[in-house]
């Protein structure tokens, strides 16, 4: 994404819907800063104030974070290219446990939706396997997801020595855990203790 591009949309749209830098932070319930810090691509908006804030420029959130005005020929693939980006190393973490979290949730409700149908629907047996088996796949792959997004976006403090470290993947899946502590052995010190978690600054 380039922010200055979308700095430079989100300015255009601002005046084209009639707005002033101050009344469209007060929409927002932000500062008049922050509206400027977007435009002049020195900062995005919050994932939180994404829907806000396009939903008061009548324009789409692919859009805002394509930073143009997208035909419907360009609009699948624009979205694809904004996810990729997304999720890309530059992404901040928050952002990367936003996007992972979001799409945990998404596929539990489908699979959900799956395991219904394939309970209530008359269908042939296997046709019935196939779908809950499907639907157990989609929640499975989507842990997985979390677990690799999450052990690549928190750092731990040993609580022996203060050093802060970053746990192996099976580490961090075996470790017995807290919502903000998980019993890890440092790499520094060599000691187990109940680190705490932090999600890690770019």
């Amino acid at each position: 994404m380039d922010q200055t591009k979308t700095g430079r949309f989100i300015k255009e749209q601002r005046k084209q819907t009639g707005f002033t830098q101050r009344e469209l932070a007060e929409a927002l319930n932000i500062s008049e800063k922050t509206i400027s810090k977007w435009e002049t691509g020195n900062g995005m908006p919050e994932v939180s104030l994404m829907l806000p804030l396009c939903k008061k420029l009548n324009i789409t959130v692919n859009e805002l974070l394509s930073g143009e005005k997208l035909d419907e020929k360009h609009y699948i693939e624009k979205a694809e290219e904004n996810i990729v980006s997304l999720a890309s190393d530059r992404t901040k973490p928050i952002t990367k446990t936003v996007i992972a979290a979001v799409s945990c949730i998404l596929s539990i409700l489908l699979s959900m939706a799956i395991v219904l149908t394939a309970s209530f629907v008359e269908m042939p047996s296997w046709a019935r396997i196939v779908l809950i088996s499907a639907a157990f796949v989609l929640i499975f792959c989507n842990i997985a997801l979390v677990l690799v997004v999450a052990v690549n976006t928190e750092i731990f403090t040993c609580d022996k020595c203060g050093e802060k470290f970053v746990p192996s993947l099976s580490a961090y899946i075996l470790g017995p855990h807290t919502f903000l502590r998980r019993y890890l052995k440092c790499p520094h010190c060599g000691k187990r203790s109940w680190c705490r978690s932090r999600i890690r600054k770019l």
